[in-house]
């Protein structure tokens, strides 16, 4: 067997390891307090930033504004986030936690990001550099993808 093919599934075996991990994260936090871990990320980002805006909160989340609207549909359905117009300018909708989602949020297992989002938050510069250009690499040997992935949380992928 070639030295190519062994480091083609070591590399294979290590994906499974950290998406194992992330699904894991995602299902304890479901567990703990009842909400994915996209929408506990977005809570975390609201409790940090009271009144973000929806692009706001997109651009913290790394993702695109209509799935973060979508994502903000669903926890405000669950009585966990509040919208609220502006009252200087009422085109502008600003984004709170309401007392349960606070309540969910410290229920909520660490680190509220994620586990992947965290530790690659812990990489060093460089070491970052590197992997995104791996694994831009990557991505241009499979061909047909579909980019807009890229957009969708990992817990609604």
């Amino acid at each position: 067997m070639s030295s190519n093919a062994n480091s083609a599934r070591e590399t294979l075996r290590q994906f499974r390891v950290i998406f194992g991990a992330v699904r894991q994260h995602f299902q304890t936090v479901e567990k703990a307090c009842g909400v994915s871990g996209a929408q506990i990320w977005a809570m975390a980002a609201l409790h940090q930033t009271p009144g973000m805006k929806v692009s706001e909160l997109a651009q913290a989340l790394s993702i695109h504004a209509s799935t973060a609207s979508n994502l903000l549909d669903k926890i405000e359905k669950s009585g966990l986030v509040r919208r609220e117009r502006n009252h200087v300018d009422q085109r502008v909708v600003q984004l709170y936690l309401t007392d349960a989602g606070e309540q969910a949020l410290e229920k909520a297992p660490q680190p509220l990001t994620g586990i992947l989002t965290h530790a690659l938050g812990q990489l060093p510069d460089d070491t970052l550099a590197r992997l995104n250009q791996d694994l831009a690499v990557l991505i241009a040997h499979m061909g047909a993808v579909n980019t807009l992935d890229a957009q969708k949380p990992l817990s609604e992928a």
